[in-house]
């Protein structure tokens, strides 16, 4: 059935209902920037849309987007994950020509932000004068990282990161440990306190179980992506899609890790410890801050050890 229904955390929030009532109307502006920190979210919208761009009752055949001859997408590759001049062309010289077996075509840009100048300057020319009946999709993390130029010419939908926690094997453990971590540095008894030295040693174990819960999770992802990938991606692409995944979890488990933070704050509020209001602000403060980091190459062991480090000082204080 086609088009297929939109994701349970997606359907019926403001944007997707925007969007689809701007389809049902034939309104949709031909050039979308979807931006969000959790990339396959911002996949699913993309997809969502395409099917029903493309799948409609007018088109000659149904397919499901991902292999529908009418859309084109464009990823990172290589190990340095660039979107490169010569790649971009290419898409353009798809998206200009007559559609296969739909009305419309769809062209879907996988970290647009990984453009390099020459690839933007050339893409800026279509956003320009865009061809008929094709919808440009760009999916970034990081949308002040595109040219401005770029910005000006789509319309911006931004898709927060859902509440739940993404919880693969070994996650809630190391949550629980994390909390009782947090307890113990924050108890007011000063007898119950964890010696400085345990409370090191507890960071540290932490720290190791983070990476290999985040390496395990990456590895198990790539398996089951790399199934449904089209036969003809090359292998620096589906090293630019792996390493993508990963990201895209880091930022994933970096998320619930502050989910933790704030819930454990609620908690000692409950209790009646008006204290911990200035110890959560900070410590979610430098969580965003080596998040941040993430995204300039920062490695992930490094970034919670930064900020484990910066709570043990934080959450000690009495």
């Amino acid at each position: 059935m086609f088009p297929s229904p939109w994701d349970k955390a997606l359907a019926g929030s403001p944007a997707i209902a925007v969007i689809d009532r701007a389809i049902e109307r034939k309104r949709l502006s031909h050039s979308l920037l979807l931006t969000g920190d959790d990339f396959p979210t911002l996949e699913k919208v993309a997809l969502g849309i395409a099917d029903r761009l493309l799948n409609q009752k007018s088109s000659a055949a149904h397919f499901a987007p991902e292999q529908h001859p009418d859309c084109f997408q464009l990823r990172p590759s290589g190990k340095a994950r660039i979107i490169s001049a010569d790649a971009t062309r290419n898409l353009i010289s798809k998206i200009q020509v007559s559609a296969n077996v739909s009305l419309h075509k769809v062209a879907i840009l996988h970290e647009a932000d990984r453009m390099n100048p020459a690839a933007a300057n050339i893409f800026l020319k279509t956003l320009e004068e865009p061809p008929g009946n094709t919808t440009l999709l760009l999916l970034t993390r990081r949308p002040y990282a595109l040219l401005p130029t770029i910005r000006s010419r789509v319309l911006h939908f931004r898709f927060p990161m859902a509440a739940e926690v993404f919880s693969p094997a070994g996650w809630e453990a190391w949550i629980g440990d994390y909390r009782a971590w947090l307890d113990a540095l924050s108890t007011r008894n000063a007898a119950e306190r964890k010696s400085a030295a345990e409370s090191v040693f507890m960071l540290y174990g932490l720290t190791a179980r983070f990476s290999s819960i985040l390496e395990s999770a990456s590895a198990e992802e790539w398996k089951r992506v790399k199934q449904d990938l089209p036969e003809d991606i090359n292998d620096d692409e589906q090293d630019a899609i792996e390493t993508g995944i990963a990201n895209g979890l880091r930022t994933r488990l970096f998320a619930g890790v502050g989910w933790a933070t704030r819930d454990f704050a609620l908690s000692r509020l409950a209790a009646g410890d008006d204290g911990v209001r200035s110890q959560v602000i900070a410590a979610v403060d430098r969580l965003e801050h080596v998040s941040g980091l993430l995204r300039v190459n920062l490695n992930e062991t490094a970034a919670l050890e930064q900020f484990l480090l910066s709570s043990l000082r934080i959450w000690s204080r009495r």
